[in-house]
C-alpha cells in the first residue's frame, strides 16, 4: 500500500474536471449523457457523476451507464461518494469525500487499476497525502458556491496556494492537485496561477448550454494559464 501511495498507476488529467451533478443538470441519464459527451468534445479531460442523496440506485446505475456509453472511454468517469455504483456501472473510480470511505477500503474493493480522488479542505488533511492510495487530490471550496451546501469558509487563493504547498511536500509533485468550488471562465487562471494542476466545474460548464463552448473556452483559459506558469502537458 505504501508503494501505491507514493505513485498513482494511471495517471490523472485534472485540466478541465467536468462534474455532472444532478441537482444542476437534468436526472435523465441520455441528457446526461449528452452533456458529458459535449464536454468532452469542448476539451473536457475527466467526469464525475455526483448525484447527493440518491434515492434509486438501480436508476443511477443506468445514468452512469448511458453516460458512460455516450463518452465512449475518451475520457474517465468516476463517481462520487459511492463505491458500490461505481463497481455496478463499470465506471473507472470515485472520488470521496473526508467523511466517505476511507481511500485504502475504495482501494482495496475497486482494485490498483480504479481511479481514486480525494477532497482535501485544510492543510492538515494535505499533510495524510502521503499516506494514501490516492491518484489525486482536489482543494476546496476556493470559493463561495451554489452548487453544494458548504459549511466551511472558502480558502481564497491564499488558502489554495498554502494547502497545495503541503500537498506536494506530503506527495510530491507527481499528484495531480485541482481545486473546485466557485470556478468560472472570470477566475480559472488566477487558480492555475495559484499553483492548481486544473479546475473542477459544474455551472459554469454544465449550467447553460452550449456546453461545448464552454468546454472549450475553459479548457483554452487553463491551458493558456498553464503555459504561462511553465507547467506544459
Amino acid at each position: 500500500m505504501t508503494g501505491r501511495a507514493q505513485a498513482g498507476v494511471r495517471a490523472v488529467d485534472l485540466r478541465l474536471y467536468g462534474l455532472l451533478d444532478t441537482g444542476v443538470s437534468s436526472f435523465d441519464g441520455a441528457a446526461l449523457g449528452r452533456l458529458g459527451a459535449e464536454a468532452v468534445a469542448g476539451g473536457c479531460t475527466l467526469l464525475q457523476y455526483r448525484e447527493k442523496d440518491i434515492a434509486d440506485a438501480r436508476a443511477a446505475v443506468e445514468r452512469l451507464r448511458a453516460i458512460r456509453a455516450a463518452i465512449g472511454g475518451q475520457v474517465p468517469l468516476l463517481v462520487n461518494d459511492r463505491v458500490d455504483l461505481a463497481l455496478a456501472a463499470g465506471a473507472d473510480g470515485v472520488h470521496l469525500g473526508q467523511s466517505d470511505l476511507h481511500p485504502a477500503d475504495a482501494r482495496r474493493l475497486l482494485g490498483p487499476q480504479a481511479i481514486i480522488g480525494l477532497t482535501v479542505k485544510t492543510a492538515a488533511q494535505a499533510d495524510e497525502l502521503y499516506r494514501l492510495p490516492v491518484d489525486y487530490a482536489c482543494i476546496g471550496g476556493v470559493f463561495a458556491t451554489t452548487s453544494k451546501d458548504n459549511p466551511d469558509p472558502p480558502v481564497g487563493l491564499d488558502g489554495l496556494s498554502r494547502i497545495l504547498f503541503r500537498a506536494r511536500l506530503a506527495r510530491g509533485p507527481g499528484l495531480p492537485v485541482g481545486a473546485i468550488a466557485g470556478i468560472n471562465a472570470d477566475n480559472a487562471a488566477q487558480v492555475i496561477a495559484a499553483g492548481a494542476d486544473g479546475v473542477a466545474v459544474i455551472s459554469s460548464l454544465f449550467g447553460v448550454e452550449p456546453v461545448r463552448q464552454n468546454a472549450r473556452h475553459l479548457r483554452g483559459l487553463i491551458d493558456a494559464a498553464l503555459a504561462e506558469r511553465g507547467a506544459h502537458r
